[in-house]
């Protein structure tokens, strides 16, 4: 903002260091340790403090938002164990009214930073502006949310259901719109956010482990996965956002021209998204590390390609050897997740509901409150009980009309994609498979947290579409077809 003010500060010594401070891989990384610390020591409070005043400095003296993309990414990730409200309802933090206050003060000045940085940007750059790309398909997403139940609900019904329809339009389009206009594509590091989410999947092994209690796990104890959560999510969304970070260090593997750390790296991140114990993140993690390693065998180089073959080789020998050896240990801790084998969790009778649900209203279902078989009055908390399937609850609360604006909405994506292919947007991709897979058996595309990530990849993918990349010049020489073969043409130039 103080640059859009006074842009000879853009050449100040000093403004330049902390602007450059705040595009650094330094700044992500700090942000991601946050985000654990805060975790780890339930110490949320100073940590949002300390976001607030570090998104204040980025905005102030730099000439675009991007500082405000780790906060984004990260400040979902903050809440402690015992501050979580739903496990611990009479000591989480969400009761003292004065950390409430704080809060919500908090959350306000943030709202007025990103509304004078928006505005600051429109004005400097509004010749240069355009809508983005995929915020139509997103409005016509957030119109079918909105809609849901429109015939079957009462006013008051309908009243709540559009509220968190709208809320979760809000989470998917609202960075993502943000971010696609403040941010400067052209002068943004390409591996910017493979780097903050390598950086967050570091902290989420540490969170992992923090979920297991250390009095079970160093004794004979069996590790009951009801005691693996987090302030903000049990095990299934650990494991989404585990999943989600698994094609970071992939990604490093496959451009970097000694690349094979980073595969050890990547078999770190499955290790511990194993850990979560959750059954569909694990399938889809699987999946997901599969479709990652191909992806680096054929983008590497050949000569690295040895390197990420034995470090392969070495992973599942490892695992080979802890199943024979250390068999006992793996049985204990993992005895609830194979106790639970394929039992559905109740889901097939969600899943027939859902069905029954879009049965009875086709065009626009039921609404977010009635879907998944509970009533509207037996279920009072602000988030609805969710189908576990993006599809079926798609159907059920907003009808044909929602699944239509959906697919839409993936037909944009996938064009996105599959415009000016890059390392970086084969990135996003594969993050973002990770959570429309993980979302087959749970609810996390309805999880505002990550929508949000999805949000900001959106807006990465856009971008990377319209960088101007800096290619190589041609070479003065240039070597013609066969027939000219040995002789080496001038250029005009």
């Amino acid at each position: 903002m103080l640059i859009q003010a006074f842009p000879k500060l853009k050449n100040n010594f000093f403004c330049t260091c902390i602007a450059n401070f705040f595009h650094s891989p330094a700044y992500a990384v700090l942000i991601a340790g946050l985000m654990v610390c805060a975790e780890t020591m339930s110490r949320e409070l100073e940590v949002y403090y300390l976001y607030l005043l570090l998104v204040f400095l980025g905005f102030l003296f730099s000439d675009d938002a991007l500082p405000g993309v780790p906060v984004a990414c990260c400040a979902y990730m903050t809440l402690s164990k015992p501050n979580n409200p739903i496990k611990h309802p009479e000591t989480t933090i969400f009761g003292d009214r004065a950390f409430v206050v704080q809060l919500a003060i908090i959350f306000l000045v943030l709202i007025v930073l990103i509304v004078a940085k928006f505005v600051s940007m429109v004005m400097a750059h509004r010749a240069q502006l355009s809508l983005p790309r995929l915020l139509g398909g997103l409005i016509i997403l957030g119109i079918a949310y909105l809609l849901g139940g429109v015939f079957t609900l009462s006013e008051r019904e309908l009243l709540k259901s559009a509220f968190f329809g709208f809320a979760q339009f809000l989470s998917l389009s609202l960075l993502y719109t943000f971010f696609s206009l403040t941010v400067d594509w052209d002068g943004l590091r390409k591996s910017y956010l493979p780097i903050l989410f390598f950086a967050i999947g570091v902290g989420m092994c540490v969170e992992i482990a923090g979920m297991y209690p250390p009095d079970k796990l160093f004794s004979a104890t069996a590790v009951s996965r009801e005691d693996l959560y987090t302030g903000w999510g049990v095990y299934n969304n650990v494991a989404c956002i585990m999943a989600m970070c698994l094609p970071a260090p992939c990604y490093f593997a496959a451009t970097r021209k000694r690349g094979w750390p980073y595969t050890i790296v990547a078999a770190v991140f499955y290790f511990f998204l194993c850990l979560t114990q959750s059954r569909g993140g694990i399938l889809f993690g699987t999946v997901e590390i599969v479709l990652c390693g191909v992806y680096v065998l054929l983008a590497c180089r050949r000569e690295a390609r040895q390197g990420h073959l034995l470090v392969t080789i070495a992973a599942l020998c490892a695992l080979l050897f802890v199943l024979l050896f250390l068999h006992g240990e793996v049985v204990r801790v993992f005895s609830k997740l194979i106790e639970a084998g394929t039992d559905p969790s109740h889901r097939d009778t969600i899943y027939k509901n859902c069905w029954e649900a879009f049965a009875g209203a086709p065009w626009f279902g039921v609404g977010f409150y009635k879907t998944p078989g509970f009533t509207f009055d037996t279920f009072t908390g602000f988030m609805p009980p969710r189908a576990h399937n993006t599809y079926l609850q798609l159907l059920a609360s907003c009808g044909l009309l929602g699944i239509a604006a959906y697919l839409l909405h993936r037909i944009d994506t996938f064009a996105l994609y599959l415009t000016r292919p890059t390392h970086e947007k084969t990135f996003i991709l594969l993050s973002v498979l990770a959570l429309i897979m993980t979302s087959f058996v749970d609810c996390n595309f309805f999880n505002f947290g990550p929508a949000i990530l999805y949000g900001v990849m959106l807006a990465f993918a856009e971008g990377h579409s319209k960088k101007k990349y800096r290619h190589k010049p041609l070479n003065r020489y240039t070597v013609m077809p066969e027939c000219l073969r040995g002789q080496h043409l001038k250029l005009p130039y």
